[in-house]
């Protein structure tokens, strides 16, 4: 059955980066986009990034724009999210998707349990 395992979550300063990863199994990791997204407590789940299948069409949240990284590694069936100059706002549970498709405006088909990053002095 398909699993979504993220990790790599926890407490980093304001200003600090953060690299959380997603190891899927299950499938064939390389025929599918992936994307991150994140919920806030309170908030509604915001889409952070998207990954094609091979990586070529990457598309970020204006909020994350140039200060956070979507990447895949197709061998280690893992895809990750490397996060800099974090600010407070970007506290939350952060949730990988696969979708239902190789590109990144196919429908979500699977999420895993989330990873929490706080950032907080």
């Amino acid at each position: 059955q398909v699993q979504l395992v993220e990790s790599g979550g926890g407490l980093v300063q304001p200003g600090g980066s953060l690299r959380i990863s997603c190891k899927a199994s299950g499938f064939t990791f390389s025929l599918y986009a992936m994307s991150w997204y994140r919920q806030a407590p309170g908030k509604e789940r915001e889409k952070v990034a998207s990954i094609s299948k091979f990586g070529s069409t990457i598309e970020y949240a204006d909020s994350v724009k140039g200060r956070f990284t979507i990447s895949r590694d197709n061998l280690r069936n893992t895809v990750y999210l490397q996060m800099n100059t974090l600010k407070p706002e970007d506290t939350a549970v952060y949730l990988c998707s696969r979708l239902a498709g190789p590109v990144i405006n196919s429908a979500n088909a699977y999420w895993g349990e989330g990873t929490l990053v706080t950032v907080s002095s």
